[in-house]
């Protein structure tokens, strides 16, 4: 059932010359109201008999509305609560310690319950016109490191390769849109392939049933070579491209293309790069035979690597048709999704990772 304060009834007008900085959280909330997300919380999450199971839908939109308006901490959400801004969002504003019993009660199935609601949430989104429909999806995977702050939240004990404690969630994005297709939260030791072929397989079939019925290609890094990525590709019709991780017997291969194989492309150093194609058997015997394309890029002059090698190999496996050159580009293009999953998030979501515990105390102060 909708909400009585739907955020269609509101009018906005500037009758004042000072900006409101959050007053944009009206457009999510009119979002947010159309896909009837808070509804879908409330049908598909249910917590059972732990304390904080009442009015999940109020209490998930609570949070989502926190993140968007920049909120890092579980009290960043009283920002809701100040002058009429819990009138106009769609539903009741919970409050901060309402919130930690309602997060608290979450267990695994309870995360999985709202993998559903995220898929709905994009089916319906998609059928509204904001989907691919019948032309081609690219989807690009990655992990991100989300540094938090709580000594004893569950998965984010132990230091990772980067000596921080915190999480290592997997995210799969729309190339070109952004738009965030899945995402799986996993403890921060897990290394990037973790739990990757059942993530991409799950991508794919949330695109398939949100009615992306075009062909589909995953672009992914090195992170991301193994059998079971390629295998879950295959088995849902998608294809793939995919970075190689340059083994001995990977550089025997490139080694093995012939100088007049090459071809120049235009790279920020004049004849700093080429492109060539060849074919390898990846993973062994569980592998095929399958497209390598190669770019090779001369070091910046004078720089360390110059001193040690001629040329940088950056190359990748497809089953892609299509002409070298035009799948080099592609892939290359993957890079464009990694810039923001760098920090927490990837391409359009959440702008922040709710970190728990207490932020860390600034350099002089007590």
């Amino acid at each position: 059932m909708r909400s009585s304060h739907s955020p269609d009834q509101i009018t906005v007008c500037f009758d004042d010359d000072h900006a409101v900085a959050d007053a944009g959280l009206i457009l999510a909330a009119t979002l947010a109201e159309g896909l009837m997300l808070g509804e879908l919380v409330n049908e598909h999450v249910d917590l059972g008999g732990a304390p904080g199971a009442a009015n999940a839908g109020d209490k998930a939109m609570t949070l989502v509305h926190s993140a968007l308006a920049g909120g890092e901490w579980i009290d960043d959400a009283d920002r809701l609560r100040a002058g009429s801004t819990g009138q106009v969002l769609g539903h009741r504003v919970a409050a901060p310690s309402t919130l930690g019993t309602f997060l608290r009660s979450f267990t695994w199935g309870s995360a999985r319950q709202l993998d559903q609601v995220a898929g709905q949430a994009l089916a319906r989104a998609w059928q509204a016109g904001a989907g691919p429909g019948p032309w081609p999806l690219t989807i690009d995977i990655d992990s991100t490191h989300c540094q938090t702050y709580g000594l004893a939240k569950q998965g984010a004990t132990g230091v990772d390769r980067h000596g921080e404690r915190g999480y290592h969630p997997l995210l799969a994005s729309v190339a070109g849109t952004g738009d965030v297709l899945h995402s799986r939260l996993r403890e921060g030791v897990a290394n990037s392939g973790r739990g990757a072929g059942s993530f991409v397989a799950e991508a794919i079939t949330r695109a398939r049933r949100a009615g992306a019925t075009g062909p589909i290609t995953l672009r992914a890094d090195s992170g991301f070579y193994n059998h079971k990525v390629v295998q879950a590709c295959r088995k849902a019709g998608a294809t793939y491209s995919i970075t190689v991780k340059v083994t001995k017997a990977v550089r025997a291969v490139i080694a093995a293309i012939p100088e007049h194989a090459w071809t120049p492309i235009s790279y920020w150093l004049d004849g700093g790069a080429d492109v060539a194609e060849t074919s390898y058997r990846p993973f062994g015997r569980k592998g095929r035979v399958t497209r390598l394309i190669v770019r090779r890029v001369r070091p910046t002059p004078g720089s360390q690597l110059a001193l040690f090698c001629d040329y940088d190999y950056h190359p990748f496996i497809t089953d892609r048709d299509g002409s070298t050159l035009e799948l080099e580009a592609d892939h290359r293009r993957h890079a464009e999704s990694r810039t923001p999953s760098a920090t927490s998030s990837t391409a359009s979501a959440l702008p922040t990772f709710p970190r728990g515990g207490s932020p860390p105390t600034p350099p002089g102060s007590r």
